[in-house]
């Protein structure tokens, strides 16, 4: 008996049609997803890679299907998991996707800045040099001739005139001398005035008085001009040799402060031109003189030429020996852009400042601050400002505090309400 086969069912015969042309078709559709997401960006790229493994999972689906049907429960549970696996990718894509456009969204909170204007000065251009204070006058008075001190008429530290006698030695011998040569001298006129002696005599006992006179005036010592005293070093009652020092006596006002420069820029130098000087002993404070000296050589081993300027000192806070800051304003002056110099980033790669720019919104035409890096040559610096060689333009905008922690393109929010104030002479506190 033989046997007749049976009829193949509908669904048998669609799935042996869909077997000729679903393979095909979805390599066809992996392969122009793939080229798609790298032509594309990387959005695009992203939707193509969900497609494939969209397009991926139904298939492992539809032939573990067919697995199960067929009886083969091995292979058809090994395609299930993997079309679970590329389930849970599908799922996690959409996630990252969705973060992502959230992200996009998302924008970073402005940063609070201080800012500045860039000013157009005029700035004369300026030699610095280092020197220190001397005086006008000073010197330390000693006595001409030993003796014993008898009077002391200053104190350490006091003032003194031209005249007052400071230190007067034991002289009553001397004194006594004196009073006797005044008298002799007295008579010696009288009798000259009646022809009784003659003029030799009279001039003989003249010499005399003066000598007596002079003696006694080397027991004293006196202020040859008016300044301040220093510290006293000898005392009532002490024997002291001929020469001994006895107290420095230096006049304040005016002082002078001696520097030098380069002869390179002796050509550029004249007397009468404004000095301002600066002291680390007196912080925040600025003197201005006049140079009223130059060497007439130039130092053949440092080839520097020795200056001289005159300040006044009217409260006598310049003393001889302090060192000086010295800077010489040169006549002529050029524009210059001048900035804070707290805005400056230095860097070894160049130095630069961040500008606020305002930009508006094409779609909702809401205007923002941002910054952008712009990098500068730094000139010359004074006080608390520093002048602009190259990188900016007058009238601009940029970020004066605190550019160490921005990064260019940033939104920012100006509030300038405790902005520090620069200067150009600083005064800091004492801390």
């Amino acid at each position: 008996m033989h046997d007749v086969a049976k009829p193949k069912t509908l669904d048998q015969t669609q799935v042996k049609r869909l077997r000729r042309w679903i393979r095909p078709a979805l390599y066809t559709l992996v392969a122009v997803l793939g080229i798609s997401g790298l032509v594309f960006s990387k959005m695009a790229a992203m939707l193509m890679v969900v497609t494939i493994v969209s397009a991926l999972m139904i298939w492992f689906g539809l032939i573990a299907f067919r697995r199960f049907r067929s009886g083969r429960t091995t292979s058809g549970a090994v395609f299930t998991v993997l079309a679970i696996f590329l389930l849970l990718i599908d799922v996690k894509a959409f996630q990252f996707r969705a973060m992502a456009a959230a992200g996009a969204k998302m924008a970073p909170p402005a940063t609070t800045v201080t800012s500045a204007v860039v000013r157009e000065e005029d700035w004369a251009p300026r030699l610095s040099a280092v020197g220190s204070v001397s005086a006008v006058q000073g010197a330390v008075l000693s006595t001409d001739l030993a003796g014993t001190v008898a009077q002391v008429n200053f104190a350490s530290g006091g003032e003194a005139k031209r005249g007052d006698v400071l230190v007067k030695l034991v002289a009553s011998q001397e004194e006594a001398d004196f009073e006797l040569a005044r008298n002799d001298l007295a008579r010696a006129r009288d009798l000259a005035t009646r022809k009784v002696i003659s003029k030799a005599e009279l001039d003989a006992a003249e010499s005399k008085f003066k000598q007596k006179e002079g003696v006694v005036q080397h027991k004293e010592v006196r202020a040859p001009f008016d300044g301040q005293l220093g510290i006293r070093q000898v005392n009532v009652g002490q024997m002291i040799k001929e020469g001994q020092q006895v107290v420095a006596l230096t006049a304040l006002d005016p002082v002078y402060v001696d520097f030098a420069l380069p002869q390179q820029e002796l050509s550029k130098l004249s007397t009468g031109l404004d000095i301002v000087v600066r002291s680390d002993a007196i912080p925040g404070r600025e003197f201005k003189g006049k140079l009223t000296a130059m060497n007439s050589t130039v130092d053949n081993v440092t080839r520097n030429v020795t200056l001289q300027a005159t300040l006044e000192n009217p409260d006598h806070a310049l003393r001889p020996g302090m060192f000086a800051k010295v800077e010489v304003e040169l006549p002529e002056k050029h524009k210059a852009l001048v900035v804070p110099g707290s805005a400056i980033s230095y860097a070894p790669f160049g130095d630069s400042v961040f500008v606020i720019e305002t930009k508006k919104d094409p779609k909702t035409g809401k205007e923002s601050q941002s910054i952008r890096q712009q990098f500068v040559k730094v000139g010359e610096a004074r006080g608390d400002f520093v002048s602009i060689a190259e990188g900016l333009k007058g009238n601009e905008t940029i970020v004066s505090t605190g550019a160490f922690k921005l990064r260019n393109g940033m939104p920012v929010t100006i509030n300038n309400d405790l902005a520090p104030k620069p200067q150009m002479n600083p005064k800091p506190v004492d801390s």
